[in-house]
């Protein structure tokens, strides 16, 4: 939109400038202009101010060419540049969240396996300790004196202990295993932990900050040099209009009402230069042309 705006100043500086030009073009000042230069001040001042507005005329026209042709489009490869950039860094971070989720799901299947594995074990535990209390409960029976109990009493009692020792037994195995899993399965969760922990502190300390390096890769420098190059042209236009300035600058100090005069009465020396002298038209013979008196 700015190269448009600096077109169309240009064309209107242009044709301000041809408007006041074409009306001066006939005139004698026109015509000594092309010659030598050789104005009145203030003339001379007026043609600098149709130049300077023709000078910026053509550096605006300049500047909106360096903008189309130059600025936009390094602006239109560095978008282009980012945006294939950031696609491609896009699909690594989907695969890095893919990885990151395969890692989480692992650990909560591992942390699930230690839960269960656990809580088998500590039932087993209960169940071995009821065992024991019924052991010992049974025992204490068999501790009352013989006598009074009956034979049949007795070969039941000793079936009951053996129950028992078998139960106890079953449980002992079933607790040992247990607990050999629940140990195994905690092991493996807190290796499982310990790598997913790292590998979380991995994804936002380095992943995310090399993505962002990836997405930027090289725009600052290329956004850069488009920039000094938009700097550049700015800077020439004003230097350009300040050369001009300066011109007419010192085409105002040199304003000058006698030397002006004097050359403007040089131009037209019919008007202005004095004629030839008139001389002395004898008469009748008479040829004293100075002054004379009588005796």
């Amino acid at each position: 939109k700015k190269a448009e705006i600096e077109t169309e100043y240009s064309r209107n500086l242009e044709k301000l400038a041809e408007r006041f030009m074409a009306k001066t073009r006939s005139t004698k000042d026109h015509q000594q202009y092309k010659k030598d230069q050789n104005l009145l001040s203030p003339v001379n001042c007026w043609y600098l101010l149709l130049n300077q507005v023709r000078r910026e005329s053509k550096d605006h026209a300049t500047l909106s060419d360096i903008y189309l042709n130059n600025v936009i489009m390094r602006f239109m490869q560095i978008s282009e540049d980012s945006t294939r950039m950031f696609k491609k860094s896009k699909e690594i971070a989907f695969q890095l969240h893919e990885d990151l989720m395969k890692v989480l799901n692992e650990l909560y299947t591992v942390m699930k396996t230690y839960h269960m594995y656990h809580a088998e074990s500590i039932s087993a535990e209960s169940k071995l300790k009821e065992a024991e209390k019924q052991e010992e409960k049974q025992i204490g029976r068999s501790g009352d004196p013989v006598f009074h109990i009956r034979l049949e009493e007795r070969h039941q009692r000793r079936s009951s202990v053996k129950k028992i020792e078998k139960m106890k037994e079953k449980r002992q195995a079933k607790y040992s295993e247990n607990k050999l899993k629940s140990i195994k399965a905690r092991n493996e969760y807190l290796l499982t932990l310990e790598a997913t922990n790292a590998s979380v502190f991995k994804y936002y300390i380095h992943d995310l900050s090399d993505l962002i390096d990836c997405c930027d890769l090289g725009y600052h420098a290329s956004l850069n040099r488009a920039l000094r190059t938009y700097l550049s042209a700015e800077y020439n236009l004003e230097t350009s209009r300040h050369e001009g300035l300066d011109i007419i600058e010192n085409a105002v100090d040199n304003l000058e009402p006698r030397s002006d005069k004097q050359r403007f009465m040089e131009m037209y020396p019919a008007a202005f230069c004095p004629p030839m002298k008139f001389e002395f038209q004898s008469h009748m013979g008479d040829e004293v042309c100075q002054v004379s008196a009588q005796q």
